[in-house]
C-alpha cells in the first residue's frame, strides 16, 4: 500500500523544485510527486522507506526534512509514532542507533518504517514491547506487546497465531543499515503510545523453529538497541519552522547536539 510522505526541502527557485522533481522522476515505487516552492514542501505517495525518499531528494543537492506520513487517499491519518533507538534518547549495546515510525493509514493498516544503523550483516528481528521503561536499558522494556496472549509467530500469521508485537524480520546491508518499509493488519498505533521496539542480535524464527523460545521471542537473541515509542506528527500537522526554545531552524537542527551549549544559536544566546 502507498502513503504520502511529506518533507520540507530547501528551495529557492523554481529550478530548486524542478531539480527535486527530476530526483523522483521514474523511480519505481514513487507514485506521485507534489512540490510546493512557497511552502517548501515536497509530497510523495510512495512504496519506500521515508529514508529512500529523503537521500533520492537530496540528491538534488537541497536538504530534506521528514514533516510529517499521511494516507494515498485523503490528507490526514489515525495516528503516527515514532521511536529514536540507541543514541541519546534509546538504549542500546554497541553503536545500534536509528529511528522507527508507525502510521495508521487506516483501522486496517499500519505502516513501519525506518533506518538502523551498526547492525551485523543480515536479518534481524524486530518487534514492540510492552513496557516503555529503559530503566534497565532493553532488559526492562517486557516481553512482546501481546494483548490477546497468544504465542509467537510472523507478522504474516492471522492475529490468533502471533504476537501483536510481532514485526519479523529486517535485513541490513554490509554495511550495517538496514532500512525498511513494512505494513502491519494487527497493529494500531493509539495502543503504541508509551511502549517501545527492539532490534535483535539474531534472525526471528518466526514460531518455526524447534527451540522452546520458538513460541515465545522466536529465538531471536540479545536486544541490542531498543527505544520509547511517542507520539509525533501526521501529515500537515508540523509546520515548525524554528524552535522557539533555541533559536535552532529546521534546516539547522540535525547538525546540532540535542541538549547542551552547542545546541542554541549564536544569534538566539546574544538576545537572551
Amino acid at each position: 500500500m502507498a502513503s504520502k510522505i511529506e518533507f520540507a526541502v530547501q528551495m529557492t527557485c523554481e529550478s530548486c523544485a524542478n531539480s527535486v522533481k527530476s530526483s523522483l522522476a521514474g523511480v519505481p515505487g514513487v507514485n506521485n510527486v507534489t512540490v510546493s516552492l512557497p511552502e517548501e514542501t515536497v509530497i510523495v505517495e510512495t512504496t519506500l522507506p521515508s529514508s529512500e525518499i529523503q537521500k533520492l531528494i537530496e540528491s538534488s543537492g537541497r536538504r530534506a526534512i521528514l514533516k510529517g506520513y499521511g494516507d494515498s487517499a485523503k490528507a490526514g491519518h489515525q495516528g503516527a509514532a515514532v521511536a529514536m533507538l540507541g543514541g541519546l534518547t534509546g538504549s542500546a549495546l554497541g553503536d545500534v542507533k536509528g529511528v522507527v515510525r508507525f502510521v495508521q493509514v487506516d483501522e486496517d493498516t499500519c505502516v513501519v518504517d525506518g533506518t538502523l544503523d551498526g547492525l551485523s550483516p543480515g536479518p534481524h528481528g524486530l518487534h514492540v514491547h510492552e513496557c516503555g521503561d529503559l530503566s534497565q536499558g532493553c532488559d526492562s522494556i517486557g516481553e512482546h506487546f501481546n494483548p490477546y496472549k497468544t504465542q509467537h509467530g510472523s507478522p504474516k500469521d492471522e492475529p490468533q497465531m502471533r504476537h501483536a508485537g510481532d514485526l519479523g524480520n529486517i535485513t541490513a546491508d554490509e554495511n550495517g543499515r538496514a532500512t525498511f518499509r513494512l505494513t502491519d493488519r494487527v497493529l494500531k498505533v493509539w495502543d503504541l503510545i508509551g511502549r517501545s521496539v527492539a532490534v535483535t542480535e539474531k534472525e526471528d524464527d518466526l514460531g518455526r523453529g524447534n527451540s522452546p523460545e520458538s513460541t515465545v521471542n522466536g529465538n531471536s537473541g540479545t536486544r541490542l538497541a531498543c527505544g520509547i515509542i511517542a507520539r509525533s506528527a501526521g501529515m500537515f500537522e508540523n509546520s515548525k519552522k524554528i524552535c522557539a526554545c533555541d533559536g535552532v531552524s529546521l534546516w539547522d537542527e540535525r547538525d546540532k547536539p540535542l541538549a547542551g551549549p552547542g545546541r542554541r544559536t549564536e544569534t538566539y544566546t546574544a538576545n537572551l
